[in-house]
């Protein structure tokens, strides 16, 4: 098959992004924004850039001053959330971890607001959206009144629900798996 001119003439740079590409970008923007590296005003300005992006220089350029994903641990105070954001794991439909924390904290928050506990950069995420607290039993799962509301195993959470490692639990439409962390 021929390479067209303008693709040899102009080089890689100029071919057209593929959806998965695009993706890949916007996890790396997500990740950035939830380690501190972006402000939410550049973190908006960028999802735009590489959701308009045509070419591979034009998503290159929104990316370039972060540091390549290497399988990275994000962690926020006590808990982890795996953020291997690769496209095939995405492709098939895995959520990522999020491990149960240890320690002596007896309430964790999880929201938007970068003063909660565990801080998830998604719109759909309120700014102060859920809790998990430490009980007898085990970890309560409790909605702070949502506007997008929290599930676990797919079920709206509208009363402090137990959770156990291998529950899915969602906040908005961001997921994840619960787990222990290894001893």
């Amino acid at each position: 098959m021929a390479v067209p001119d303008d693709i040899r003439a102009n080089g890689p740079d100029h071919i057209r992004v593929s959806d998965a590409e695009r993706e890949q970008a916007l996890a790396k923007l997500r990740d950035g924004f939830v380690e501190g590296r972006l402000t939410h005003e550049t973190f908006a300005h960028r999802v735009e850039a590489a959701l308009r992006a045509r070419a591979n220089r034009d998503l290159r350029t929104v990316v370039a001053d972060l540091p390549r994903p290497r399988g990275m641990w994000v962690r926020a105070k006590e808990m982890c959330l795996h953020a291997s954001h690769t496209t095939d794991r995405w492709l098939r439909g895995w959520p990522p971890v999020l491990t149960l924390p240890r320690g002596s904290q007896l309430r964790f928050i999880i929201g938007r607001e970068a003063a909660c506990d565990m801080t998830l950069a998604d719109e759909t995420v309120s700014r102060w959206h859920a809790s998990l607290e430490r009980a007898t039993s085990g970890w309560l799962l409790a909605d702070l009144g949502s506007m997008n509301g929290t599930r676990l195993n797919g079920w709206r959470v509208t009363d402090p629900v137990l959770v156990r490692p291998g529950d899915m639990v969602s906040f908005g439409a961001v997921t994840y798996l619960l787990s222990e962390r290894p001893r």
